[in-house]
């Protein structure tokens, strides 16, 4: 996967970014709204505020990359959507194991924080391999 918000010449690249930031926006409004459902239940309140604070950092964390300086400030914001990725993949699977929403309100979030994590993971890893590289040179 090529780095998806480096500013080159090559549109795709843009393209490929603008996505990913709208549709790590999208997940980030689908968990808000999702949350607005939970029961007012101590755990689930501690739950849900996790899972929103999680899923926000996705699509403000990837902005944040995509205005990077370097390569390494890259690598290092990109791991930090990345793990924000897979800790909301974590808060879901654990609303969804602690039945705190029924499993129909959860499975199209959990499976896009999981897609979320593995395209941010692959990222992470391309851009340590071409900072890698960079620096071999």
């Amino acid at each position: 996967m090529r780095v998806a918000c480096r500013m080159t010449a090559n549109q795709t690249d843009t393209q490929l970014a603008a996505a990913l930031k709208a549709r790590s926006k999208r997940f980030a409004i689908a968990v808000i709204l999702m949350s607005r459902q939970f029961p007012r239940s101590l755990d689930a309140v501690v739950v849900a505020k996790q899972l929103i604070k999680s899923a926000t950092s996705v699509a403000a964390n990837y902005r944040a990359a995509c205005r990077t300086r370097s390569p390494a400030d890259f690598v290092s914001k990109i791991s930090v959507v990345a793990e924000e990725a897979d800790e909301s993949e974590f808060w879901l699977e654990l609303t969804l194991d602690a039945r705190i929403v029924p499993a129909e309100r959860i499975r199209r979030l959990l499976k896009e924080s999981g897609e979320l994590t593995a395209i941010f993971t692959a990222s992470r890893d391309t851009a340590k391999k071409n900072l890698k590289r960079a620096e071999s040179q």
